[in-house]
């Protein structure tokens, strides 16, 4: 049509590492790899923060999607500062550096300190992209349209879970990017709702888009390696799994506690398998709780894990457990479904919505609702083989696929283009709350 681009391009911000960022990282791996695979005009552009990022983020990108490090394009734009002596702006950061930063820390002590939101430099704009997506909470003013991910607003729920200066932060940052992109993108009804709430935008401005199972995208794990793994990592023969950071919000110690209460009241001992990184310093606090509850035997804390070691550790799983406080929605909710693993799930936030009938939902913050739900989950086999099932037909409703074709969407309005009818109607398509309209319908338009 007249005055359509022939093609979108869109960079995208990649500012997540495997390992410390939880399901942002699985999220955007995710995304990055379904939208490489998808046919059409658009090309994108992966703008990494670290040669490690693009390590990673590389492996999943796809013949559409240039990965760019963005510190690496920085020191090759500006050349051989070191040659040109002081001429050069970048060699006069780094010979004035320490003095700048000790005269920061007395000032700091003596004034405010006051977040601010970072200005682009120009580096987005010269790339030549239509759009910008920020798909993790990190955000920068640009001159292009952006697309904005702020997952969730947790700092305004639960500000004791962190220090004073990062709830500061993030509501600077979070707000200024909320108010000044072109379209935020949430997982579920129930952030849309508390980001309208919370800054004061527009429902048409915020759009939902659903993720689906990270693993689905794994390559594929033989029983040959499930039992290797088994015996590398001493995995007890029957556990129930918690794929978690240890923030705050993960409520890690309400969940020991309720695993202390079934062994010491009703005789019941529930091995525990923990998975991802150990986030200090509330790492600290759990380690110490399991050894005040004498639970050094039962409890396993395996760090971050590769993707082959994670399918074999669900695959194992009597089932899955997850007391989280907070949640867009659950990573680990949908592994455990496209691995065939029961789940008991908290029944905050949006992730009532995100399983329907597809888990045991308990209260997470009432210790004593967390006994009787693993306490079922164990004892009861019929309703784990039920959970299973169900668990089965609700991944059903989440797909990569689909997810990517919804942000291409979001990417080509951003861009000024002419929708199609399959662009339209997922845009219209909460498939999280409405499951039973599914993608064949859109064939049919």
């Amino acid at each position: 049509m007249a005055g359509e681009p022939e093609r979108v391009r869109v960079a995208i911000h990649i500012d997540v590492t495997p390992g410390a960022a939880g399901g942002t990282a699985q999220a955007t791996q995710g995304l990055i790899n379904a939208l490489g695979q998808l046919e059409g005009p658009e090309e994108y552009v992966l703008v990494t923060q670290t040669p490690a990022q693009t390590s990673w983020i590389a492996q999943y990108a796809g013949a559409n999607q240039q990965v760019v490090c963005r510190r690496a394009r920085s020191r090759a734009q500006t050349g051989g500062a070191m040659a040109k002596g002081l001429q050069r702006p970048d060699a006069v950061r780094r010979v004035l550096r320490p003095a700048v930063e000790r005269v920061r820390q007395i000032v700091g002590r003596l004034t405010p300190q006051y977040p601010t939101v970072p200005l682009s430099d120009g580096f987005y704009e010269s790339l030549g992209c239509d759009v910008l997506h920020f798909p993790t909470q990190p955000f920068m003013i640009c001159a292009l349209p952006i697309i904005y991910n702020p997952h969730d607003l947790q700092h305004l729920h639960y500000p004791q879970f962190w220090p004073p200066a990062e709830v500061a932060r993030r509501e600077v940052v979070y707000r200024a990017a909320c108010q000044m992109a072109q379209t935020i993108v949430v997982n579920s009804e129930w952030i849309k709702r508390d980001v309208m709430r919370q800054y004061a935008v527009c429902g048409d401005k915020v759009q939902i888009i659903p993720g689906a199972p990270p693993t689905a995208r794994y390559c594929a794990v033989s029983r040959e390696v499930v039992e290797e793994v088994r015996q590398r990592l001493n995995l007890p023969a029957t556990y129930a799994l918690y794929p978690a950071v240890t923030w705050p919000h993960k409520n890690h110690l309400r969940l020991l506690e309720a695993l202390a209460r079934l062994r010491d009241q009703r005789g019941l001992v529930v091995n525990l398998v923990c998975t991802g990184a150990k986030w200090e310093p509330y790492w600290s606090q759990v380690e110490q709780r399991v050894m005040a509850l004498g639970m050094s035997s039962q409890v396993r804390f395996l760090g971050f894990l590769s993707e082959t070691e994670l399918v074999a550790v669900y695959r194992m799983a009597q089932f899955l457990v997850l007391p989280s406080l907070f949640e867009a929605d659950s990573c680990p909710i949908y592994e455990a479904w496209e691995e065939g693993v029961p789940v008991a799930s908290s029944n905050h936030t949006a992730l009532p919505d995100q399983v329907g009938d597809a888990a045991l939902l308990f209260d997470a913050k009432d210790v004593g609702a967390i006994v009787d739900a693993v306490g079922r989950m164990v004892t009861n086999a019929q309703l784990r083989r039920e959970l299973v099932e169900r668990g089965h037909q609700r991944a059903k409703d989440f797909d990569w696929t689909r997810t990517a074709k919804a942000y291409r969407a979001v990417y080509r309005r951003a861009a000024g283009m002419n929708l199609g009818e399959e662009d339209r109607w997922l845009l219209e398509w909460d498939w999280m709350r409405e499951p039973q309209r599914r993608m064949e319908a859109a064939e049919t338009v």
